[in-house]
């Protein structure tokens, strides 16, 4: 076993914190999300250099184990790129990614809404035409839309679907119970329910009016009697 193979978190850290070079660690992953981790879970650390600096701790670049994943990268990186120990701004930074610009949420819902729209229009449509396959393809797609969108709409980018449950009940969505939501996308990914798609697609058309949103509902005229509560 080499010595990289045999780096441990700790003894990593330990590295970093004395290297003056680093300005910042960023734990990501199950060991960022309090009560997520396993016995099989990894390091997942992002290592946020001084921009224009050197240090020895770059021989670590690509460093991956089973136990330690390594990302180095340099402060502008990190800034580009979408448990803190952090000595140079590095939380403003991770602050100002885990919520989205009015104008980068506004354009999000809206692409969001229409996608998933339309995925719920096909899935309906396909159940009425006796295509219950693709029905359920489709209603499949549409909770993926459907997520980014709820999130969108609070400003927030969507969590990997391991952190979902969490995410919501740490940090709720405005407006939704997150085990009423989250079993609304159990039911509809595992049979395309047409009456749960369409009651949860009433709640999703007001929200999305209040926010502004009505131009992109709207553009689907008389289809959006399909997707309504009959």
């Amino acid at each position: 076993m080499t010595a990289q193979q045999s780096l441990t978190y700790d003894a990593f850290v330990a590295l970093a914190m004395a290297d003056p070079a680093v300005v910042g660690l960023v734990l990501k992953g199950s060991r960022a999300h309090d009560g997520m981790a396993t016995e099989h879970s990894d390091h997942d650390l992002y290592v946020v250099l001084a921009d224009g600096t050197a240090t020895d701790l770059s021989r670590f670049t690509g460093h991956r184990t089973s136990r330690l994943d390594l990302v180095i990268v340099s402060l502008a990186e990190f800034r580009a790129a979408g448990g803190i120990a952090d000595f140079g701004g590095i939380a403003e930074i991770l602050a100002a990614k885990v919520r989205l610009s009015a104008d980068e949420a506004f354009r999000a819902a809206g692409s969001r809404l229409d996608a998933y729209a339309n995925s719920l229009y096909r899935s309906v449509k396909n159940d009425r035409d006796g295509e219950p396959l693709a029905a359920r393809l489709d209603a499949t797609d549409s909770v993926g839309h459907l997520l980014e969108l709820l999130f969108a709409l609070d400003r927030r980018p969507r969590p990997y679907n391991k952190y979902l449950r969490w995410e919501l009940a740490r940090h709720p969505l405005p407006g939704w119970d997150g085990d009423a939501l989250l079993g609304a996308v159990d039911r509809i990914s595992a049979t395309g329910d047409v009456a749960v798609q369409r009651r949860l697609f009433a709640r999703v058309e007001a929200s999305a009016r209040r926010e502004g949103h009505g131009a992109v509902l709207d553009a689907w005229g008389e289809d959006l009697r399909l997707m309504r509560p009959q």
